[in-house]
């Protein structure tokens, strides 16, 4: 484990390679589980004022899904999510895209109709950071439907945590990746100076 922090950061997101490869996947992260993406207090309050801006993106069934149970939910465990449609499977903002699932929230911000470019928890896939009293819990959360990630990140020799830098600098910070960085760059060396 890495502290940085008020974070204790799994050597996993150093040691285990990921690149999405939508080709491969089809977006399977978005339109699989049993529960939506999962939503911090201010993002819920976000989603309330953006949502006429995203929903030309929608689906219909998406747009239903919302109408009808609102643009986030509470799931099982109590958490702040995004609802699904049919209460399973496919988030309620996926639109689709020559076959591969897409986010509403990513299109409408990269065509600069909101400021918010998608859930953080979405951001960070395939991390997911777990927040106690005391500290943050950031894990690397592996699921069967990503190994065409894991082969990618393989071959292209790309660490978790180097493929989720953007959402770790908007969660915590650019020092605060600095400091993963340099902690990979101590790994790395002790491995080296080990062969």
């Amino acid at each position: 484990m890495i502290v940085i922090d008020n974070c204790i950061v799994s050597e996993d997101l150093l040691d285990k390679k990921f690149v999405c490869n939508l080709d491969k996947c089809k977006g399977a992260c978005c339109v699989e589980g049993e529960s939506g993406a999962p939503l911090n207090q201010e993002e819920t309050e976000v989603i309330e004022k953006v949502y006429d801006k995203i929903k030309p993106y929608m689906v219909d069934d998406g747009i239903a899904t919302v109408e009808k149970f609102g643009k986030w939910v509470i799931d099982s465990d109590g958490d702040f999510v995004t609802p699904l449609v049919g209460g399973r499977g496919r988030c309620a903002y996926v639109f689709f895209e020559k076959g591969v699932a897409k986010c509403a929230f990513e299109k409408a911000h990269s065509e600069g109709k909101i400021n918010f470019q998608k859930p953080i928890s979405c951001h960070l896939y395939p991390v997911r950071i777990t927040e106690h009293k005391e500290y943050d819990a950031v894990n690397y959360s592996k699921w069967e439907i990503c190994s065409p990630a894991c082969s990618n990140g393989s071959s292209l020799g790309i660490s978790v945590f180097e493929f989720v830098k953007t959402g770790l600098i908007r969660k915590y910070g650019v020092d605060w990746y600095k400091q993963l960085e340099g902690a990979a760059e101590f790994a790395k060396s002790n491995v080296s100076q080990k062969k």
